[in-house]
């Protein structure tokens, strides 16, 4: 049977997003169906998981938080990875988090793959036996 896997995107940051969506999707061949949801910012990602979580046997989290000049970078990249793993440990379904959290853009382009570490933890959490 196949998994059921949501992956919820930010697309703040459009190009990193999409290098994030497609280094997830490689991990996800014939072996789950995957529906995406797209969002505007990473803060959006866990209320968008929490309506959905109850049709899918894991969730990807993927996005990008880019610090800028005042502490709204940390109050979202804190609050959103609590939320996330407060979702997975509630629930009990694998969320894997492929948020960014950089301090510029650079970082970000050179984690842009960060998608893949996410799904296959996701994967890998799911082919646990009960």
């Amino acid at each position: 049977m196949k998994n059921k896997i949501l992956i919820v995107i930010a697309n703040y940051y459009k190009e990193i997003s999409k290098k994030l969506l497609s280094s997830a999707l490689d991990q996800f061949k014939n072996d789950s169906k995957v529906k995406i949801i797209e969002v505007p910012g990473v803060f959006e990602i866990p209320v968008t998981i929490m309506k959905n979580i109850k049709k899918y046997d894991g969730v990807v989290a993927l996005g990008c938080v880019i610090k800028g000049e005042t502490p709204h970078f940390d109050f979202i990249s804190s609050s959103t990875t609590d939320a996330i793993m407060k979702i997975s440990v509630d629930t009990k379904k694998p969320v894997g988090n492929g948020i960014l959290t950089c301090l510029n853009m650079k970082q970000a382009i050179a984690r842009d793959k960060k998608g893949k570490d996410a799904a296959i933890a996701v994967i890998s959490v799911l082919s646990q036996k009960r």
